[in-house]
């Protein structure tokens, strides 16, 4: 597999990929999953396949691709006004948006259209990103903080295993409780 190209911002890369990106989307709400195809997605982008399969490799690696951009935060996380308070709110809004059928579907997506990992990765990151948000504004106040990968481990880690493998009965009192078992009770 030959890596993606650099997209410059504003390029034509970037204006392909944002109008397959659109294509996608569209196409999911209005066919469905099962109906995409790369030739379909092409058409409604105003480029040709090969365009697709150049970039992208496959239909799988697109949505792959797609996926990513869908999962990136669109908003810093919530200030509540203390770390228990502001990591369970980002702990709630994190599970309800993974635990949704398009949350589901962008995961499976992530993880099945990159085999190097490097879009799940990025999903990673993007999560570790909205963290570092939360304990920064909580060290400014002058809180304790634990590290963003002890965060990962003791919150989101436990929250990707469950939407994967047992997603019954996951609501926002589950993630409210990694953030009490991991922080302890407030005081």
């Amino acid at each position: 597999m030959s890596p993606r190209p650099m997209v410059r911002p504003g390029g034509r890369s970037a204006r392909v990929q944002a109008s397959v990106h659109a294509a996608v989307r569209e196409l999911e709400s209005e066919v469905g999953r099962e109906a995409l195809t790369v030739p379909l997605v092409a058409t409604r982008a105003g480029v040709t396949p090969s365009t697709i399969y150049r970039r992208w490799g496959d239909l799988q690696e697109l949505l792959s691709d797609v996926a990513v951009e869908r999962l990136r935060p669109e908003t810093p996380p919530e200030d509540k006004g203390n770390l228990r308070s502001d990591l369970g709110a980002w702990a709630e809004q994190f599970l309800e948006e993974m635990v949704s059928p398009s949350g589901r579907d962008y995961i499976r997506d992530a993880l099945l259209g990159n085999p190097d990992g490097s879009n799940a990765g990025q999903c990673s990151a993007y999560a570790a990103e909205q963290i570092d948000v939360i304990l920064a504004r909580a060290a400014g106040r002058g809180e304790d903080t634990p590290a963003v990968e002890t965060v990962l481990d003791r919150v989101v880690a436990p929250v990707m295993y469950r939407v994967l493998f047992r997603p019954d009965q996951l609501d926002a009192a589950y993630a409210h409780r990694l953030v009490t078992g991991f922080l302890g009770a407030p005081a």
